[in-house]
């Protein structure tokens, strides 16, 4: 799995013009991340903004609203809408919803009021070929015409597909050709009206929301991986370009604010951040993620990596049964100690539980150290330097949290100061316990 820039548009599938959830692409992600050449825009990772009072009011038209990217959008638009998300320098009135349930009239309503357009609607799982050219082409034509009709020339955003390209397997693909009919149509529209057009070529795309077992790999192995269902993998190697649906939601924002990256000859629209990874890498992932209840093992997952958004998809499919799991509690007469989470770089966490009274601890470290945070109760903290008789004291209390670093070289203890309440301590250790190497020696403070 890699991380590259990518300065040229992407391409894939859209959501639907359906009831259901639209998937997201058809075939599985690619791990690369890209991060915006210098010659471009770049994408917006400031700090909260102040809005201010002058910007235009926008009222926005999203088509094909309860498909995935759809879905996404308008929840992500409504957080800007109710004052929630205060990270963009943008001010919204209305959204108009529009979909194949929504009554035709209000097609007209809303391209007469609004003034900017997310279009999304579109066709890719018909039961008819033709459908694809109707569904695609034809709706974008409707839409083009409708906002004609009342000589609105708001900007218009189209939501392509990477098959569009008509290259390489995508060569025969009626979805594709039918997309690239409705990019000429919005190219033509966009020199015939003296509008803005901003037509962007999808990849694969993936997170939650997106419809399993439809046309989305990722989709389809989250959400079978999760429940123990099998999944086909027909060549471990094939490697896919991805887009994050939070990333492509963000690049929206960034048109919003007429910040879209376009590539070199201004033409198409990108989303400057995608993954590459192979299907086997990606079902190799999965299988991590799904483990993680039993080993308590936390897979590497960097900041902006395919892997961490990898994570949450999966998350997002989840049955109930599995949203909760339980924990070894370690219990004797003293309390109880529990592995929470292991780390592959930055150790474990646990939770120890003291009864009444009860002194733990009483040993010492070579090169492990540890984090003490008292989080419900009061206790004392004694350390003493191996080989001599000095002893570091610190009380402290949930009422008032403090980390208490337990020093290599240093036998120590916790005790629990109250004689009718437990105490109970979050631990960090800068290693995960290893049976064959415990570095943990007796000695009482």
């Amino acid at each position: 799995m890699k991380d590259i820039v990518s300065s040229n548009p992407p391409i894939i599938q859209s959501s639907n013009l359906t009831k259901n959830n639209v998937p997201c692409s058809s075939n599985p992600p690619i791990l690369q991340s890209s991060n915006l050449p210098k010659n471009n825009v770049p994408c917006s990772s400031n700090p909260p903004i102040i809005q201010s009072s002058n910007l235009p009011k926008l009222r926005i038209l999203v088509t094909g609203s309860s498909g995935f990217v759809g879905k996404n959008l308008v929840a992500n638009l409504r957080t800007i809408q109710n004052g929630t998300n205060k990270t963009r320098n943008i001010q919204i009135e209305e959204i108009y919803e529009y979909d194949i349930d929504t009554p035709k009239e209000k097609l007209d309503e809303f391209c007469k009021n609004c003034n900017f357009v997310f279009n999304l609607a579109g066709v890719n799982r018909p039961k008819e070929q033709s459908e694809f050219m109707q569904g695609n082409f034809g709706f974008a034509e409707q839409l083009l015409n409708t906002l004609k009709k009342y000589n609105n020339k708001c900007p218009v955003m189209l939501s392509s597909s990477i098959q569009a390209t008509l290259q390489g397997r995508f060569a025969n693909s009626e979805y594709g050709k039918s997309k690239l009919a409705g990019e000429e149509l919005f190219f033509n529209y966009a020199k015939e009206t003296n509008t803005k057009v901003l037509v962007y070529r999808f990849p694969n795309l993936f997170g939650k929301w997106c419809k399993p077992n439809y046309n989305s790999a990722v989709a389809t192995f989250c959400y079978n991986i999760s429940r123990n269902l099998p999944i086909t993998v027909s060549n471990p190697n094939n490697e896919l370009e991805l887009l994050y649906i939070d990333d492509l939601v963000e690049e929206m924002f960034n048109a919003l604010e007429n910040k879209e990256h376009r590539s070199v000859d201004g033409k198409y629209c990108y989303v400057p951040t995608t993954h590459k990874a192979t299907l086997g890498e990606i079902v190799d992932l999965l299988n991590q993620f799904k483990q993680q209840p039993k080993t308590l093992q936390m897979p590497q997952i960097p900041n902006e990596s395919f892997a961490k958004k990898l994570y949450s998809t999966y998350l997002s499919y989840l049955p109930k049964e599995e949203v909760c799991f339980p924990l070894k509690m370690n219990i004797d007469d003293r309390g109880s100690f529990t592995e929470l989470l292991k780390t592959i770089n930055s150790g474990q966490f646990s939770v120890n539980i003291s009864k009444p009274g009860i002194t733990k601890g009483q040993h010492w470290h070579n090169t492990k150290w540890e984090f003490f945070i008292v989080v419900s109760g009061k206790a004392r903290i004694e350390q003493r330097r191996i080989g001599t008789d000095e002893i570091l004291t610190f009380e402290v209390s949930g009422e008032n949290i403090q980390a208490v670093h337990m020093l290599p070289g240093y036998t120590h203890n916790i005790i629990n100061l109250s004689d009718t309440e437990n105490l109970v301590t979050l631990m960090w250790a800068n290693e995960q316990f290893s049976s064959n190497k415990p570095d943990t020696f007796f000695e009482k403070v």
